[in-house]
């Protein structure tokens, strides 16, 4: 399914830029725009611009500021990834900020970078997303969901609220878990974005839960009981 894609000079990795600071778009522009496989075809300083602007241009590439006057990066990540299933997202951070960094994979990026990183790196991680690759770390990640799981806060409460969940809603939390999108969920189980959103709606309420990142740590723990396989499907 993770096709390595090939770039030249004659059809470059086309990157979106979404950064509220001019000058750092610049540099940003400049520097990969230096590059003859690499072309910045659209960029924005606001999450509203980008929403706009980016499904038209359909770039290979989102470099997405994770703190914006406006929102967020992650939640641009995770919207343009429900348009564009195919775009990667780079998410471009001043702060070394964990819970930013769980929150972007469970929306998809397929890197995050600190804003300290050299030029040259900055150019590699592209040109690694755009091929298909992930820049994230897994043992990062790994270790990341592992203190999640372990909050002892969370854990004995859990079963009572994982056995309210319908199948449907398990089937959804699991993938979910897996780091979905709300279109790429509705295509495995045949169901529309809007029908999906509504589930998910009613699982993060059952599970007691504001943000999709943390139904994503419970739905590690569906791993352990849920051995006996799926309803059909």
């Amino acid at each position: 399914m993770t096709e390595t894609r090939t770039f030249t000079e004659q059809s470059p990795i086309r990157v979106f830029l979404l950064d509220d600071h001019e000058v750092v778009r610049r540099g940003i522009t400049d520097l990969l725009d230096a590059e003859p496989d690499i072309s910045v075809i659209g960029d924005a300083d606001s999450v509203e611009r980008t929403l706009v602007r980016a499904p038209a241009l359909r770039p290979d590439v989102a470099v997405l500021d994770v703190r914006l006057p406006d929102g967020d990066g992650i939640t641009v990540c995770r919207e343009l990834r429900s348009a564009m299933p195919e775009l990667a997202c780079l998410m471009l951070t001043s702060f070394d900020d964990e819970d930013a960094l769980l929150d972007a994979i469970m929306a998809g990026a397929s890197g995050y970078v600190l804003k300290q990183i050299r030029g040259s790196d900055l150019v590699s991680a592209v040109r690694t997303v755009a091929s298909g690759q992930s820049m994230l770390d897994p043992a990062t990640t790994a270790r990341l969901m592992r203190s999640l799981r372990a909050d002892p806060a969370e854990a004995p409460a859990l079963a009572p609220e994982l056995a309210s969940l319908s199948p449907r809603e398990r089937d959804i939390l699991a993938l979910i878990g897996e780091g979905l999108t709300n279109r790429e969920i509705g295509k495995k189980l045949y169901l529309s974005e809007k029908t999906v959103k509504n589930h998910i709606s009613r699982l993060l309420a059952k599970l007691g839960v504001q943000r999709r990142v943390q139904a994503a740590v419970l739905a590690s723990h569906l791993e352990q009981p849920d051995t006996g396989g799926h309803p059909s499907r």
